[in-house]
């Protein structure tokens, strides 16, 4: 009798050759594919995406840090450059610390609202998952008990699943790309917070598909925080100097107060996409 050979293993069960070079559009497929199958399980219809800084505190945090950093360089008898730069980085926490609180409201707000829209989820609040502002949007629209997205992705640092997210809607991505697809792709709002190179270029990015007629659907653009945005970018001058036109300033509006941003995100989300 001759001597049967093990079965080999399956492809599609081959995790050496799945995590390979060679299986790297198989990968990429995995990362539309099943969010794709999981927010229709879930019947997240479209989202509002907050996007933020992932280094800003909450308001009790930051006041806890400043205390602390005052006390030790009270107790210095000669406090260094050091010392004082920390203690002016623990006051501009306090000071920024206002974006976590008033991001939480606004998903609060915003959640407490699409709840009595209908029986399917509308308009759920989506964040990339990690600390800072995109935990505040989770913690608010779980504080109005509302499902709420976690579009995470794995970094070296700063980067981890915050606790606000429903279990169901905490995603994991690999590739940058992918992860700006589903927000993107759900949204029919977005909520731009404070942040650093990440908001940056989550912003223009989508600034850039909406201004280039690549993003065909409405899309209500809320840039959160005047002072601070007025600061880091100055869009007037850019018109100023022939890079954009006034029209295209219209893509996006400021807004400064959660309540301010709440309305005008319902009235718009109302107008272009009326719930029967």
């Amino acid at each position: 009798m001759k001597r049967r050979l093990p079965k080999p293993t399956k492809a599609y069960k081959n995790l050496e050759f799945l995590i390979s070079p060679d299986a790297r559009i198989i990968r990429m497929l995995a990362e539309f594919v099943e969010p794709q199958s999981r927010f229709r399980h879930q019947g997240v219809k479209d989202t509002i995406v907050f996007f933020g800084s992932a280094r800003i505190r909450p308001l009790r945090e930051s006041r806890r840090y400043l205390a602390s950093v005052r006390e030790k360089v009270r107790l210095l008898k000669k406090p260094d450059r050091k010392s004082l730069l920390v203690l002016r980085e623990a006051h501009t926490m306090v000071k920024m610390s206002k974006y976590y609180e008033d991001t939480v409201e606004l998903a609060r707000l915003l959640t407490t609202w699409s709840k009595k829209l209908s029986k399917s989820n509308r308009f759920v609040v989506c964040s990339g998952g990690g600390p800072g502002i995109m935990e505040a949007a989770n913690k608010g629209a779980s504080l109005a008990k509302g499902k709420t997205i976690g579009l995470n992705i794995s970094l070296p640092f700063e980067q981890f699943a915050n606790p606000y997210i429903s279990k169901e809607l905490n995603f994991e991505f690999h590739y940058f790309f992918l992860r700006k697809f589903w927000f993107v792709y759900l949204a029919k709002a977005l909520v731009v917070f404070p942040g650093g190179f990440g908001t940056l270029d989550e912003l223009m990015e989508v600034l850039t598909l909406l201004q280039t007629e690549k993003i065909k659907k409405k899309m209500t653009v809320v840039i959160y925080g005047t002072e601070y945005w007025n600061r880091v970018i100055n869009f007037e001058e850019m018109v100023q100097h022939g890079v954009l036109s006034m029209e295209e300033l219209s893509l996006f509006k400021f807004i400064d107060t959660p309540k301010e941003a709440f309305e005008y995100l319902r009235n718009s989300l109302m107008k272009n996409y009326p719930t029967g």
